[in-house]
């Protein structure tokens, strides 16, 4: 079947080929201000940059000749395809983006979108989690998404608080032990 006749995209592909979970419905995709500036700023290299680079190159290509067998066009063709999902991706989430500053709750114990939430469970065992926006969650690094099932949980807790963790092994209590927030930036 031609390719004319195939749908190439979907949320999945529009990530990059990463699958972030969908926005919940009537919702804004929530970002801290560095979470927005590292999105913003990988569009506009793919804007300025990558994007011309590969156009030249496929623009070059395709003027030596048959293009069937040409290696650099037939790249070029699928990495600029791979660029304008991403660049439709990002667009899309930085459309809906909603900023906001977790230093705006510095030194409260509640724990709202931006706190870093150490917790322990009934066997006593820590864990530090910081609560950002969907496409800055790293569950490496201990960010984790707003949507996901931790930081429903935490989320306007209290230091001191047990709360009710779903977990596919059943419910689970855990105990907030610290709330923290960055502190103001300086004017």
């Amino acid at each position: 079947m031609n390719k004319a006749f195939t749908k190439e995209t979907d949320d999945a592909d529009e990530a990059g080929g990463a699958t972030l979970p969908p926005l919940p419905p009537g919702t804004r995709n929530y970002l801290t201000p560095q979470g927005y500036q590292r999105l913003r700023e990988e569009l506009m290299q793919l804007l300025d940059v990558e994007r011309p680079k590969v156009v030249e190159v496929v623009s070059w290509a395709a003027k030596n000749g048959d293009r069937s067998e040409n290696g650099d066009y037939l790249y070029g063709k699928k990495r600029l395809r791979e660029i304008d999902r991403r660049i439709r991706f990002l667009t899309k989430r930085l459309d809906v983006a909603e900023v906001t500053d977790p230093s705006a709750h510095h030194g409260k114990d509640q724990i709202f979108f931006g706190a870093t939430v150490t917790y322990a469970n009934a066997q006593g065992d820590e864990r530090t989690v910081t609560i950002k926006g969907i496409d800055e969650a790293d569950s490496l690094q201990g960010d984790v998404s707003w949507i996901s099932p931790i930081a429903r949980a935490l989320l306007k807790a209290r230091e001191g608080d047990e709360v009710q963790l779903v977990t596919p092994a059943g419910v689970e209590t855990i105990e907030v032990l610290e709330v923290s927030y960055p502190p103001p930036l300086a004017s």
